[in-house]
């Protein structure tokens, strides 16, 4: 009997000094505060490491991360300038910088930064119409955000972000938005229509500008081309003229050319009465014609005038 007191009292003892060691030896994980109160009243706070605390005197009262917590703020509904109600999700960044703060500030400062996020939320957006609320996302976050840090200041935390994840409109809204945007989508497309008609009525102008500008070109080289071709078969008829004359004058001057030359002009000059008489019913004749040597001898003269000079 007694060597089961002695077991049990062995037994209880080894206990108490566990529980006793477990009491005393803390670790405090990376990134975490642990609040110790001294007979109910606090006394410091514990960073990452190890800690030894007076047993059944101090005890570990509140835990908390240093990490950034997300928070998801639940749907609420919001009325904007313009009477529209709309419900916005929210997702919410804290973070606790004081933990003697997050400690005895504020009961659940999780719960009370998420409540105080919906307030504001839904003053910010009672203030903005609700075009502007798709517009001005990243305005209307940091209007949030300021607010909830100025608030929370006392309970220890820092609200780091927040972002509006979700806008429901009512159904009428929507249809209207719809419709909106599909009038809105027309008229883009009936302008870029008419831009591109009007671009190719320009460029159908200036392609048959462009037309009549070549083919005056073309018309005023023709006539340059023209002008030039008949002033060189003048010049052409000029020279070869020039050229037979002298060497019919040449021809004169030689043994034998004026009888060559008489004969010449007198067969002319009968040809030239042969054809008239042909075409005329009524011919004038010269009264000199019957002295055709007279009429020979006369223009010989006037050319051996011309090719002595």
């Amino acid at each position: 009997m007694e060597l089961e007191f002695n077991v049990i009292l062995a037994f209880g003892l080894a206990l108490f000094v566990i529980i006793t060691i477990l009491k005393t030896a803390r670790i405090v994980p990376q990134r975490s505060n642990f609040v110790i109160e001294r007979l109910g009243k606090f006394s410091r706070t514990l960073d990452s490491g190890f800690h030894l605390l007076v047993p059944f005197i101090d005890k570990v009262a509140y835990q908390h991360t240093l990490k950034e917590e997300v928070i998801d703020v639940d749907r609420q509904a919001c009325v904007t300038k313009d009477n529209i109600q709309v419900g916005i999700n929210g997702v919410m960044y804290i973070q606790v910088i004081d933990a003697h703060k997050a400690s005895y500030g504020i009961n659940d400062y999780r719960y009370a930064a998420s409540q105080l996020a919906q307030t504001t939320m839904r003053s910010v957006i009672g203030q903005t119409d609700l075009d502007k609320t798709f517009e001005e996302r990243t305005k209307i976050n940091e209007e949030v955000v300021k607010a909830l840090d100025e608030a929370a200041a006392p309970w220890g935390i820092k609200v780091l972000r927040y972002e509006i994840s979700d806008i429901e409109l009512p159904a009428s809204i929507k249809d209207a938005l719809e419709q909106q945007m599909r009038a809105e989508r027309e008229r883009r497309a009936a302008i870029a229509k008419s831009e591109g008609e009007r671009q190719s009525m320009i460029n159908v102008s200036e392609g048959q500008k462009q037309e009549v500008i070549n083919m005056s070109e073309a018309e005023k080289q023709k006539q340059i081309n023209e002008a030039e071709g008949r002033a060189k078969e003048i010049e052409l008829i000029a020279n070869a003229t020039a050229d037979g004359l002298q060497k019919i004058a040449l021809a004169i001057k030689e043994e034998g050319g004026h009888e060559a030359m008489n004969l010449r002009i007198a067969e002319q000059y009968i040809k030239e009465f042969g054809n008239l008489a042909k075409t005329n019913n009524t011919m004038i004749i010269p009264a000199e014609l019957a002295n055709i040597g007279g009429a020979v001898a006369g223009l010989n003269s006037i050319l051996q005038a011309k090719a002595t000079k």
